[in-house]
């Protein structure tokens, strides 16, 4: 009976997520920005376009903070604030420590282009530059190209205390991923194709060295495992870091799911979606056919673009510098 009644708890968790999610996604609209800044969309790609061509970082960096601001109070912003002497920001908490300078620095360069423009200055906010930014990574590096909703504030809170529980290990098992989406309104179907935005992500040696040492991961191909360990050897320097898909790290496509059917997944989350039953049929599915993949793709990121937004003003603003309240 208490069985019963937890999960009888936890469904009306989800339930009430996807109904405060359906709520704010008819705010969120796609030409929020028309009437004060009718470029907006331009101004962003072009930016983005430029550091872009100045290194390809730019997109898994910009694929990791959109989901790691997401995750944590919402897609507000919140993980650009920096540190001030009276308050540590999300973005310092350990957990955030991998996310790289170069997602940052797009957006930055983009809300510099967007206030550039007089009629733009301080009209669109960093959540949405953010969430604009990922869309045109994806697509420069081959990715699917896809319309964004629009209207987010920015988040008037940021603090590495809020960080604890909202994103899990990549040691977590299938259950526990699972619900972690769950409590986002997001499936395990959206879970397993944002996951596949690994496909141009870099991850830290650290971050699987378990995999290796002392005794190597029996999912891990062996071929795969002894490349590994040439790359992070013992002692390597902790900002060492590999792409996540060695085999097309620089294209936007299915073959991270390929590399999960031969026990090439980096982390063991990763490598899981293949060795659970479950969650097998998805991966083979999308390794077929990258059409499939992309669609889910899309759909799940949209989802995801709509998670604890702020659309009222005592929720939120729209910041003069993304990194500051202000």
């Amino acid at each position: 009976m208490a069985g019963a009644r937890g999960d009888m708890r936890f469904l009306l968790l989800v339930a009430v997520v996807a109904a405060s999610a359906t709520v704010c996604a008819a705010q969120l609209r796609r030409n929020h920005y028309a009437g004060v800044c009718p470029d907006v969309e331009t101004i962003v790609r072009g930016a983005v376009a430029k550091k872009f061509q100045q290194t390809f970082i730019t997109v898994g960096a910009l694929v990791h903070l959109y989901f790691h601001d997401c995750f944590v109070q919402g897609c507000d912003a919140s993980v650009l604030i920096a540190s001030t002497a009276n308050n540590t920001a999300e973005k310092d908490n350990s957990a955030n420590l991998s996310l790289a300078g170069d997602g940052f620095d797009a957006v930055i360069k983009a809300k510099a282009a967007l206030d550039a423009v007089p009629r733009c200055r301080n009209q669109v906010s960093c959540a949405d530059i953010l969430t604009m930014a990922t869309r045109d990574a994806i697509a420069l590096a081959g990715g699917p190209a896809y319309a964004v909703e629009l209207g987010r504030l920015d988040g008037l809170s940021s603090t590495a205390a809020s960080v604890p529980g909202k994103l899990a290990p990549p040691s977590s098992s299938l259950d526990k991923l699972t619900a972690l989406f769950a409590s986002n309104g997001l499936s395990q179907t959206d879970m397993i194709a944002l996951s596949g935005g690994h496909t141009v992500g870099l991850a830290h040696c650290s971050t699987f060295a378990s995999r290796l040492r002392p005794t190597v991961d029996p999912t891990l191909s062996p071929k795969f495992a002894a490349q590994l360990q040439s790359w992070c050897p013992p002692n390597v320097d902790a900002r060492t870091a590999v792409p996540m898909d060695t085999v097309t790290p620089r294209a936007f496509d299915n073959q991270y799911f390929k590399n999960l059917q031969t026990g090439m997944g980096l982390l063991s989350s990763d490598q899981l979606f293949y060795t659970d039953p479950r969650s097998r049929p998805t991966v083979d599915a999308w390794a077929k056919s990258e059409a499939a993949f992309d669609q889910a793709f899309v759909t799940a990121i949209t989802k995801m673009g709509r998670i604890g937004v702020k659309t009222d003003a005592s929720q939120g603003n729209i910041r003069r510098n993304c990194a500051a309240f202000t």
